[in-house]
């Protein structure tokens, strides 16, 4: 049994990792849940306090934090982190480039898996990207098309930058990303990797990468209907991690070993 720590329990995917635990028959158990919104109304299968601070001293030991909270969490997780030697699996999107390089310190004394993206679908996608990026090349313009629910913070979603990051890695050139075209009246130019965010209503996730060349479009496509699919996927990273040295893991290391 994988004894999880759950940082950002009362969000929407903190309660779907806790049902998706809940019904895994035995293989994890949240003992413990943080998240600023809790009050002393707050009722969960687990304690559940305010910041990492209040877990007292005697508390059951976790084997791995789970994070699905908010970026700005991430220092204070990973200090707590260090102190008592847990691993971390962040799930947590919108990290500033301060939190990303502390998170990438970290690594050095604790284990840390960093995802933008838990589902074993998306990750499939990016590595299809990769291989329509190899094969089309210079000759197809990229557009990356990302819809996600009305009360999501950051966009564009970390997803979408991850699938930009793994198309631009195929170019030796590398990639320049435009997040808005209303600025600037010009041509597009080849270099370009356009990135656009749509918010509305309560999708879930959508991600559609256009590749447009002469006289034809290639589209590849991931839709996720519920939030189901990150919590298993945040649930196989908190299994894989306790085992592992310190270091930064990510899906493709989890996926290597399935």
């Amino acid at each position: 049994m994988t004894r999880i720590l759950l940082s950002g329990c009362l969000g929407r995917m903190g309660r779907a990792v806790t049902e998706a635990a809940e019904q895994s028959s035995g293989r994890f158990t949240v003992i413990a849940g943080v998240d600023p919104f809790a009050s002393e109304g707050t009722v969960l299968p687990f304690p559940v306090y305010t910041s990492v601070s209040e877990i007292p001293c005697d508390a059951e030991r976790p084997d791995v934090i789970v994070d699905f909270s908010h970026h700005s969490a991430l220092p204070a997780l990973l200090s707590y982190a260090k102190e008592t030697g847990i691993p971390v699996v962040v799930a947590t999107t919108g990290h500033t480039d301060e939190e990303l390089a502390e998170m990438r310190a970290a690594t050095k004394e604790i284990a840390i898996f960093y995802s933008r993206n838990m589902s074993l679908g998306v990750n499939l996608l990016i590595m299809l990207c990769k291989k329509a990026s190899e094969v089309l090349g210079e000759d197809f313009d990229i557009e990356i098309i990302e819809k996600h629910h009305n009360k999501k913070l950051d966009a564009p979603s970390g997803t979408a930058l991850m699938l930009a990051d793994a198309i631009a890695d195929t170019f030796d050139s590398g990639k320049d990303y435009v997040y808005e075209r209303q600025s600037v009246r010009r041509q597009r130019d080849k270099r370009e990797i356009g990135i656009h965010a749509v918010r509305g209503g309560t999708i879930v996730g959508e991600h559609d990468v256009l590749f447009a060349g002469k006289d034809e479009t290639v589209t590849l496509s991931h839709k996720a209907t519920s939030r189901e699919v990150f919590a298993t996927g945040a649930l196989k990273a908190a299994e894989y991690l306790p085992s592992k040295d310190a270091g930064l893991y990510d899906m493709n290391d989890l996926l290597r070993e399935v």
